[in-house]
């Protein structure tokens, strides 16, 4: 077969800019086994109906299995002229089976057919970038454990605040991590709908089992309305959101390692294998992969604004706009799986320079919140204990001194409530263990935390 499958009704060939041009061969080829797959259910539906004999069907999927071994060992050649890849097998197909594949195409079309392998990819990358997720997340809690008596600043405005645990610290982006394994979780229950059987966008007069074809393909429900079955892109556009949420926390965890990286900080030191030099500077060590991993979030965040944007005016039902999804959810699933990847390998490897974030943690007037709480329990109200503190700063910051290098009788000028024992309310560690509030940094909290998230990653994996 050398004309195009819609040739029928048309007196001129196509021209080859215009074959060029529509074609997704080079973007849809990766779907192939999904492809074949749901081919082969198809095939097993239209027995069950008889549209198709029992031996038709064994000689269809025969030769459907054989593609597949073609095409995994690259032997099959890609045309333009054959537009995409469920245009390639059907060929490849009847070049096989003969006449016997012009019948596989029956109750269907391709707009219903793209739809299921999407669907089918996209339901397979999301459980694996779960599972990385999870390894990330299991990656963290194990830098937490071993971290539980790292001090380091916690900072607002990118300004030291107060003193945390770096386990805390850590254990915040285990946080964000959980919140995007359960959106793409929840996603799935919109990924795994079977469109097949929809055909072009009224459904097909053939009496086949959709039910059954969901059954073969390990779908949970079946499309209820056939133009929106063909026309639906949500899903994507619910991946790409959950993906560029995922992008946007490895994109803060990327810009404090590479703060944190810099000589101005010190806090870490990057793994050799995770970094790059420079062409010209002998000295440098550049945080290359953080730094990239950045940048590429705003890729990810563009597919999903040209994903909207590529809806927003389609009428019902499909239409040729729709080919460009599977660039934007390729791209976008690439770089979401490539970047959680790196960081499984990366952070383990990180070096933390304790005695730098210690020191940090313990200037800049850090315990200045402390002090007014210690006020607090001497009797007076917050708001005038904070503005005392204020004062307090502002002398210590004239004598160029922490508050806890002020002497007794120095901090009574200011509060006569002022006893000895606050040198050890304003101690580090003491600051840090008094937040034992629910989700604080106290060092049993974040103990609980810890015990809780391991908890429930070894419940995860049963």
């Amino acid at each position: 077969m050398s004309e195009k499958l819609w040739a029928g009704r048309f007196k001129e060939k196509t021209a080859k800019i215009v074959e060029t041009f529509t074609s997704s061969i080079d973007v849809d080829r990766r779907l192939y086994g999904y492809d074949i797959q749901g081919s082969i259910a198809h095939c097993q539906t239209l027995a069950k109906a008889a549209i198709i004999s029992a031996e038709e069907a064994d000689e269809l999927i025969a030769g459907l299995e054989k593609i597949k071994q073609e095409i995994d060992e690259e032997t099959l050649p890609y045309s333009d002229a054959l537009e995409d890849i469920h245009t390639h097998i059907e060929f490849r197909l009847a070049e096989i089976a003969g006449k016997v594949a012009h019948k596989l195409h029956t109750a269907r079309s391709r707009n219903d057919q793209v739809a299921l392998d999407v669907r089918l990819y996209l339901r397979d990358t999301v459980f694996s970038i779960i599972q990385l997720l999870f390894e990330l997340q299991k990656v963290l809690v194990g830098l937490a454990k071993r971290h539980i008596e790292t001090v380091l600043p916690g900072y607002t405005h990118l300004q030291r605040a107060q003193p945390i645990l770096l386990a805390h610290h850590l254990m915040a982006y285990y946080e964000m991590f959980s919140r995007d394994s359960e959106r793409l979780q929840d996603g799935l229950v919109r990924i795994n709908v079977m469109p097949l059987g929809s055909a072009a966008l009224a459904g097909t007069p053939h009496p086949i089992d959709r039910k059954y074809t969901a059954e073969l393909l390990g779908f949970e429900k079946v499309s209820a309305n056939s133009v929106d079955s063909v026309s639906d892109r949500d899903f994507i556009i619910e991946f790409l959101s959950a993906a560029g949420i995922c992008m946007m926390h490895l994109s803060r965890l990327s810009e404090e390692l590479i703060i944190w990286s810099s000589a101005e900080f010190g806090f870490i030191e990057l793994p050799d294998a995770f970094a790059t030099g420079s062409s010209i500077m002998p000295q440098k060590k550049n945080p290359d992969v953080a730094e990239l991993i950045r940048g590429k979030s705003g890729r990810v965040f563009g597919n999903l604004m040209a994903m909207l944007t590529l809806m927003k005016s389609l009428p019902l039902s499909y239409n040729r706009d729709m080919q460009e999804d599977k660039t934007l959810l390729f791209d976008a699933a690439d770089i979401l799986t490539a970047c959680v990847e790196i960081y499984i390998q990366l952070l383990p490897n990180i070096k933390i320079n304790k005695t730098i974030m210690q020191k940090a943690a313990a200037s800049g007037y850090l315990n200045a919140t402390d002090m007014a709480d210690y006020l607090v329990t001497k009797g007076m109200p917050f708001r005038e204990a904070h503005h005392c503190v204020g004062q307090v700063v502002s002398y210590a910051l004239g004598l160029k001194k922490e508050i806890h290098e002020l002497s007794i009788k120095q901090l009574q000028q200011h509060a006569p409530q002022i006893e000895d024992d606050v040198f050890d309310y304003l101690a580090t560690q003491q600051m840090i263990d008094r937040r034992t509030s629910i989700g604080g940094t106290a060092t049993q909290t974040v103990k609980t935390a810890i015990k809780a998230a391991e908890q429930k990653l070894k419940k995860s994996t049963h």
